[in-house]
C-alpha cells in the first residue's frame, strides 16, 4: 500500500457512556480538547477542524430492554450518525480522529469507513490496541455493557441489529486485524477469539517479543494485504500508572514509552488512515493527565518525534 496522509483533518467527539458499566467517559471529548488536542496537531502541520460532538441522550432518559445489550436502541442510532459522518469525512478527503467516550464507538466509525472502503474495493485492516479484546457477544457477555462487544460485532458476531448496523455486514475480516495489549478476556470470550482466529498480542507477547518486533510484523503484513489502516486506542491499553483516568483500568499494561513506540511505529509506516481513541475518563483522572498523556500519543501516530 502507498504511503499516506491527508492534511486536514477532523475531530468528530462521541461523548458515549452507554456502552460502559462506568459512568464519566462521556467527558473524555472535552478532556481532551481541554488538553490542547487540536493545538498539538496544528503545530504538526495539520489544517484542523472540530466538528464538535454527536448528540447523545442520557442514561437517565432510557430503559433497559434487554440487560444483555445495555442501551442498544441509543447505541444504534447514534452508531449510524457516526458512521454516516466517518464516511463523509473520508469522501472529503480528510482524515478522521474520533474522540471519545467508551468503545462501543468502534461500532460506527468502522462502519462508516468500512463503507467507504466497500464502494472502493479497498481492503481494511484493523490495528486494535486494547487491555480488552472486545470480542464478547449477546450470548457470551457477563455484563450486557456493549463497549466489549464492537470488534465481534465488527467481524460478524453476535446480535443481528449490531452485526448488520449501517446495512451490511461483517465490516472486516478477522485476519486483517491485530489485537495488542491484550491482558483481560472474559472465559466464553476466547471461545470467540479461537472460533475466528484473530490475530492476537497479549501483554506477555509483549514482555517475551518486545513492542517493536510485534509493530514491525503487524505493520509489514497489514502494508502487504490491506489498503485502509484504522487504529483504534483503548486508552486502558496503557498501564494505570500512566493513565489511570481510564473507564475499565487493568494492571500490567503498556508503559509510557511502549505505547509511544507502538504510534510512532504507525507514523513511520505512513499507512495510517483513520484513528480513534477511546475510555479516557476525567471523573477518575488526576488533574487531566490521561487527556493530556493521549494528546500526546496522538501527536506520535501524526508524525511528532523526539528529533
Amino acid at each position: 500500500m502507498k504511503r499516506f496522509r491527508r492534511e486536514k483533518v477532523s475531530i468528530i467527539g462521541f461523548p458515549m457512556d452507554l456502552g460502559a458499566g462506568r459512568r464519566g467517559v462521556d467527558m473524555g471529548p472535552s478532556a481532551l480538547r481541554i488538553a490542547g488536542l487540536q493545538k498539538k496537531l496544528e503545530k504538526l502541520g495539520y489544517t484542523v477542524k472540530d466538528t464538535g460532538d454527536i448528540k447523545i441522550e442520557i442514561m437517565e432518559r432510557q430503559k433497559i430492554r434487554n440487560p444483555k445489550l445495555k442501551y442498544l436502541n441509543e447505541i444504534l442510532k447514534t452508531s449510524k450518525t457516526l458512521a454516516a459522518r466517518v464516511e463523509k469525512t473520508l469522501e472529503n478527503g480528510d482524515f478522521p480522529l474520533c474522540i471519545g467516550g467508551d468503545h462501543s464507538m468502534a461500532l460506527g466509525t468502522i462502519a462508516g469507513i468500512s463503507s467507504y472502503c466497500k464502494k472502493r474495493k479497498l481492503k481494511l485492516g484493523v490495528i486494535w490496541i486494547d487491555a480488552h479484546s472486545d470480542m464478547n457477544t449477546e450470548e457470551t457477555t457477563p455484563s450486557g455493557n456493549i463497549h466489549g462487544m464492537p470488534l465481534a460485532a465488527s467481524i460478524g458476531l453476535g446480535n443481528e441489529k449490531l452485526v448488520n448496523l449501517y446495512g451490511f455486514a461483517p465490516k472486516l475480516k478477522a485476519e486483517n486485524c491485530a489485537l495488542i495489549g491484550i491482558r483481560s478476556v472474559d472465559d466464553a470470550e476466547k471461545i470467540n477469539i479461537r472460533k475466528v482466529k484473530i490475530p492476537v498480542y497479549t501483554m506477555s507477547d509483549i514482555d517475551k517479543t518486545g513492542i517493536y518486533r510485534i509493530m514491525v510484523k503487524v505493520l509489514k503484513n497489514f502494508k502487504e494485504k490491506v489498503d485502509h489502516i484504522h487504529v483504534s486506542f483503548d486508552v486502558d491499553s496503557v498501564d494505570p500508572s500512566v493513565a489511570p483516568g481510564v473507564g475499565t483500568p487493568v494492571p500490567g499494561g503498556l508503559s509510557y514509552r511502549e505505547a509511544h513506540l507502538i504510534m510512532e511505529s504507525i507514523a513511520e509506516c505512513g499507512c495510517m488512515s483513520s484513528l480513534e481513541v477511546t475510555e479516557v475518563n476525567p471523573m477518575l483522572d488526576h488533574r487531566n493527565k490521561t487527556a493530556y498523556f493521549t494528546t500526546d500519543l496522538i501527536s506520535s501516530s501524526m508524525g511528532e518525534r523526539i528529533l
